[in-house]
């Protein structure tokens, strides 16, 4: 590959400087830092699952209302046994870190497989877009309805909410790294907190019974019986599916967490077990936490005060902690609500910034830029401040969005385990997971025709990623992709051969009929005729099929040499046909050091449907792009391999 110049500028040095690794695998994962126990990875996973408690309780009590607490036994039961066991899989099927994505790109080949993927990265987008605006939105409604808090903030939630997005990405403009230990710190204050709040609710309850039998009563009088309450929580719930985010973060961050010595790197038993440990903590501390301040926030709290612009509107256990406990230790909640929401749109961020080159450099998709941390930083950073101002810095109106994007994330997750367990031969677990993927399809749809706002935000990131990806496959379609040449012995021996008796010939050949020696021999005629090959030289012909050109980087291309009625054919597969001849003419100089001789033929045809094939299918009118493709690799004409083109 040739190498990017330097930026001139100290300014676009200091933009394009740092830039995001591609992990894609075992061999990568020391990028990710120092791997830890499961139980310190978990709070890294906690910062944005359990800082959800911060705004679940008042939104899940604005949109079902006294059903709340039974609808969100629904998400407990949907999460402990559908969810919990989905990722499970998800974690022995990739344990690098890639995730459900990575399942599906396995399942899907070709190009469909390729615009899927694209399409979940926009949902993702959209998940960890919309973490960052919500999280700082909610962390600005407490900040400005502490009773503590300066006057000035009162009413200010946008301008609030724009400061932390801005400061988020200042921090990350100057560099950040997610420190566990901090997030161990973070999630512990946290929990513990709502648990002395959680505590003192119950508490209360219990000084007060009047409370549960007034909560009794309007659900009698609204559903009339028990089975009718259940019947109505059963379509509800999906108004509160926010309960359910944070499993596809539990297993992107699998390769920090800690395994055995003894684990095989490509197949790590010890770190799988251990994250299913993780999974199976963050999914029961979650679902207590869920049933038991959905609960005590309905029968503590008037209706009223969580409407809009009610106090206790995106802070219903910040309003508990108040009322009960006092101003002091409410602060103290509020500071500790502030700080895990703001790591929370922290590690959103980072999840951003790295998601795009898990997938996007494989496939030609990402421009220059696009691996520079920087200017990714500042494009998310205009986004979010977009959809704060869009959304006036509402938890309630950003709601539905945040759930479209996990909810579609977690569908697919639940398509491809259904589809891995129907492959591994399972057919409990096929039928298990297709339940699952039931459930969650149908609690997708729900949430979408029910606040669309997630879609057209998810629309917005696809359409984008595609756009730019397919002008950046474009634009870098005459790259040298393949990383390493290898020869088998017959290919390296018929090299060697046409070496030491002069200059090399190389006639492409595309088989048309199997091992026709006749097919060979007609080849060279033409060529003799149309290209004046010399009658005594030793020709070798070399032969590339297309593999999947949906692909983009190639890692090895592999050459492998067979006789065909005397005639010595060289043949390899590739993502693209001319590249790869291209990378093989400039290895043979480089290997022999003499400037190969190639020779091709005029491609009949449109140009364009040519075109439009080599973008697609890694094969068109290859003569010119051969020629293209080594004028951008070499530009030392002494050094560049010889392109000879003829024909009728």
């Amino acid at each position: 590959m040739i190498a990017r110049e330097a930026p001139a500028s100290p300014f676009t040095r200091w933009l394009l400087e740092p830039e995001v690794e591609d992990v894609s695998g075992p061999e990568s994962e020391k990028g990710h830092g120092e791997q830890q126990p499961w139980w310190r990875v978990v709070c890294l996973t906690g910062v944005d699952y359990f800082s959800t408690l911060g705004y679940i309780p008042g939104i899940a009590a604005l949109a079902v209302g006294v059903l709340s607490p039974i609808a969100t036994v629904f998400i407990v039961l949907l999460t402990l046994f559908g969810i919990r066991p989905m990722y499970h899989w998800v974690a022995a099927e990739s344990p690098h870190g890639r995730g459900s994505i990575s399942m599906l790109e396995r399942l899907l080949s070709f190009w469909k497989g390729k615009l899927f993927v694209l399409a979940l990265l926009g949902f993702m987008a959209t998940d960890y877009m919309i973490t960052i605006t919500l999280s700082d939105s909610d962390a600005a409604t407490h900040l400005a309805a502490n009773p503590l808090a300066p006057g000035f903030l009162k009413g200010q939630e946008v301008a609030i909410t724009l400061f932390l997005v801005a400061l988020l990405g200042a921090v990350f403009l100057k560099g950040f790294r997610e420190a566990i230990w901090l997030s161990v710190v973070l999630v512990a204050a946290y929990l513990l907190l709502n648990l002395v709040v959680v505590f003192v609710g119950f508490y209360e309850i219990f000084a007060h019974p009047h409370a549960v039998i007034h909560w009794r009563d309007a659900l009698l009088s609204a559903y009339g019986s028990p089975l009718g309450m259940i019947a109505v929580s059963a379509l509800v719930f999906p108004k509160l599916a926010l309960g359910v985010s944070g499993f596809e973060t539990g297993v992107s961050v699998m390769p920090l967490v800690r395994g055995e010595p003894q684990d095989d790197p490509e197949r790590p038993a010890g770190r799988i077990r251990n994250t299913r440990k993780l999974l199976n903590a963050a999914a029961v501390t979650m679902s207590f936490y869920l049933i038991a301040t959905s609960f005590i926030t309905i029968v503590l709290i008037p209706a009223k005060a969580f409407e809009p612009g009610g106090p206790a509107n995106g802070r219903a256990l910040s309003y508990l902690s108040h009322m009960y406990l006092g101003n002091a230790f409410g602060t103290v909640y509020d500071l500790s609500t502030i700080a895990i929401l703001w790591f929370a749109g922290a590690s959103a961020m980072a999840g951003l910034i790295n998601v795009m080159p898990r997938y996007l450099p494989r496939y030609g998709m990402a421009p220059e830029w696009g691996r520079a941390i920087r200017p990714l930083v500042l494009v998310y950073t205009a986004i979010a401040f977009a959809i704060v101002i869009i959304f006036k810095a509402s938890t309630d109106a950003q709601a539905g969005a945040y759930a479209t994007g996990v909810l579609f994330v977690m569908s697919s997750a639940a398509v491809a385990v259904m589809l891995a367990a129907r492959r591994a031969g399972s057919k409990r677990g096929t039928v298990a997971f297709a339940l699952v993927t039931l459930v969650l399809a149908y609690t997708t749809v729900a949430n979408v025709f029910e606040r669309p706002d997630g879609i057209k935000i998810a629309a917005f990131f696809i359409v984008t990623i595609i756009v730019v990806s397919l002008a950046s496959r474009v634009r870098r379609s005459l790259e040298l992709r393949q990383e390493h040449i290898e020869v088998d012995e017959n290919a390296r021996r018929f090299i060697e051969e046409a070496s030491e008796r002069g200059e090399i010939h190389i006639i492409t050949h595309r088989r048309r009929s199997g091992d026709d020696p006749e097919e060979y021999a007609r080849a060279l005629e033409e060529q003799r005729e149309y290209n004046r090959v010399p009658d005594d030289a030793t020709v070798l012909f070399l032969e590339i099929d297309v593999d999947d050109p949906s692909e983009f980087e190639e890692e090895v291309l592999e050459v492998k040499g067979v006789e065909v009625g005397g005639y010595k054919v060289l043949r390899a597969q590739s993502t693209v046909v001319p590249n790869a001849i291209a990378a093989f003419l400039l290895y043979l100089r480089d290997t022999t050091g003499k400037t190969p001789n190639c020779y091709l033929g005029w491609t009949q045809g449109n140009p364009f449907v040519y075109l439009v094939r080599y973008i697609l299918f890694g094969e068109g009118d290859t003569a010119p792009i051969v020629h293209e493709v080594l004028r951008e690799a070499e530009p030392d004409l002494d050094r560049r391999p010889v392109i000879h083109i003829g024909g009728k």
